[in-house]
């Protein structure tokens, strides 16, 4: 997609005022929140919209295509009747991705019927809207709105086609354009940002959503964007359509209702992506300090042509994690000296005037001071002393990113550091970078040239949801003083665990998450990070 129309895709219609979003406060937007209703019976659906009123949704979707036994005079009154919120009505065939596999026309009847009953929204698909147009003879009542659909389970369209799909659907009678692509790229929800944002300016309204892990950002950031609504499940895992998040994610978690046209948007780039805690942790200090920001999780296949696609300062900063890390010093106009020195990013900061963007290392502070802690505490050491590390074998597992961070930090606290990687040629060059020594990962195991040793895994080796892995056997953990995991999902790895029972004093990678992640907050907002609030919210995991 070339530059100008990025910059129409991703510039927001207003100019942007960071600070001073109140906490809680009025929606900033108008983008309803529809909540699917599907059981199999009319007496679930009726508990289940009464939840979905509790937990803050606008609209229910009520599916009917898995109710069981449907009769559709009677229970379509029901469902209208006790429903405490408006209600919108899908009757999904197999052949669009839903349970229905009958015949059209009692299909196409019911959802008629259920307009004439007093539904507030119909989804008829656009390969059958003209049929259905025809079934109302005209009687449509005033205050019913047709939505007219189109799924795309493979690939999401051009953006010309696109724009010839929205003028499809509104020609098929539509009052609101709804479109649900799949994403086989995060840089394909770009293309449905920018027509919401075309279909906006012409006053159409539009739902465009992408379907995946890799398009949930469609689903959040349509109220910045000016999406109609979107879909918040219940519960985790019982979805509608691929990648849906739950209310209480859309509310609590992303703040959904105080997102407006001029919020910013700052997000964890990395694959996988879906574990990291970089969004709760983030969203909810914003919150406390009143930045009009919201943080999201960025599956993120090729770096540079994610920054690439979203090149607005609505975009404005980013952490990376693995495997993005080194990638990123590339794709960067300006690289902080540590982090040219470490050779890897895990903080991008777009510049608000030009756009540029700048690199940062906060992964060396924040593992070094953690591990610093832990030493001192183990050896009851005060803080005024120079670094405990001096002098110290430090052993770094892995010659990635992180690997780089630590190895650097290790040394500039005068330790001797030796870098074990699974392929030993990595680890040599890392080795000789920084001036250090290297073995091979199966090595490792018989490397106990001291006692009081320093191991710091930096590896994804032991995160979810291959909690039962771990670098180096138990065996081998007997000449270490102490044992830093970078992984902090779980907590305790298996390391970790094994470390301590060997006698080690452990860190945890959560203390490296929460000591980088002051800098990085700091950075993306031009506020003092609260300290004490990121100890707390961390302390729930």
């Amino acid at each position: 997609m070339d530059s100008a129309s990025n910059d129409l895709l991703v510039s927001s219609p207003s100019a942007a005022a960071v600070v001073g979003m109140a906490s809680g406060g009025a929606r900033k937007n108008p983008t309803l929140i529809c909540t699917p209703i599907m059981a199999d019976s009319v007496d679930r659906m009726v508990i289940l919209m009464a939840e979905a009123k509790s937990m803050g949704a606008d609209v229910v979707e009520i599916r009917l295509d898995s109710l069981k036994d449907f009769n559709p005079n009677s229970d379509i009154k029901t469902l209208i009747l006790h429903s405490p919120l408006p209600t919108l009505f899908t009757y999904r065939p197999m052949w669009e991705g839903g349970q229905y596999n009958g015949d059209e026309k009692p299909r196409l009847d019911a959802l008629r019927l259920a307009m004439e009953l007093g539904a507030d929204y119909i989804d008829v698909e656009l390969k059958v809207a003209l049929e259905f147009n025809e079934l109302l003879r005209g009687n449509k009542p005033g205050k019913c709105k047709l939505i007219v659909s189109s799924h795309n389970y493979e690939n999401t369209p051009s953006v010309e086609e696109l724009g010839n799909l929205v003028a499809r659907i509104q020609a098929a009678g539509a009052d609101i354009v709804k479109i649900a692509t799949t994403a086989l790229d995060i840089s394909d929800v770009a293309r449905i940002f920018q027509i919401t944002v075309h279909s906006q300016v012409r006053s159409v309204p539009i739902i465009g959503l992408v379907m995946g892990e890799r398009g949930l950002i469609s689903r959040i950031l349509c109220a910045k964007f000016g999406g109609y609504l979107t879909f918040g499940t219940l519960e985790s895992g019982v979805v509608s359509a691929p990648g849906q998040p739950t209310i209480k994610d859309l509310l609590d978690l992303y703040n959904f209702r105080q997102i407006g046209p001029d919020t910013k948007v700052f997000g964890i780039i990395g694959k996988p992506v879906g574990h990291s805690k970089s969004p709760v942790l983030y969203n909810e200090a914003f919150k406390s300090v009143g930045f009009n920001g919201v943080y999201v999780h960025l599956l993120v296949d090729d770096i540079a042509r994610f920054l690439q696609t979203y090149s607005s300062t609505d975009f404005a900063g980013f952490s990376c994690t693995i495997p993005h890390k080194e990638d990123a010093v590339k794709c960067c106009d300006e690289v902080h000296p540590v982090a040219k020195s470490i050779g890897a990013a895990n903080c991008i900061i777009r510049r608000q005037n030009d756009g540029k963007l700048f690199g940062y290392n906060t992964d060396y502070v924040g593992a070094i001071s953690a591990i610093e802690d832990g030493l001192r505490a183990s050896q009851n050491v005060s803080n005024t002393v120079g670094s405990p590390l001096a002098g110290k074998l430090f052993i770094v597992i892995g010659a990635g990113g992180a690997g780089k961070a630590l190895a650097y930090g290790a040394k500039e606290k005068g330790a001797r550091v030796v870098i074990a990687n699974r392929t030993y040629e990595r680890a040599k060059v890392l080795a000789d970078i920084i001036g250090g020594d290297a073995i091979s990962l199966a090595d490792l195991e018989n490397f106990h040239p001291e006692d009081g040793m320093i191991l710091a895994n930096t590896t994804s080796i032991g995160m979810q949801p291959k909690v039962d892995e771990t670098p180096v056997s138990k065996n081998a953990l007997r000449s270490y003083s102490l044992v830093f995991d970078a992984v902090y999902t779980p907590k305790i790895t298996r390391l970790l665990r094994e470390a301590e029972e060997s006698g080690a004093k452990i860190v945890t990678g959560l203390e490296m998450f929460i000591g980088q992640a002051y800098e990085q907050f700091e950075r993306f907002t031009e506020l003092p990070a609260p300290k004490e609030l990121f100890q707390k919210i961390m302390s729930k995991y």
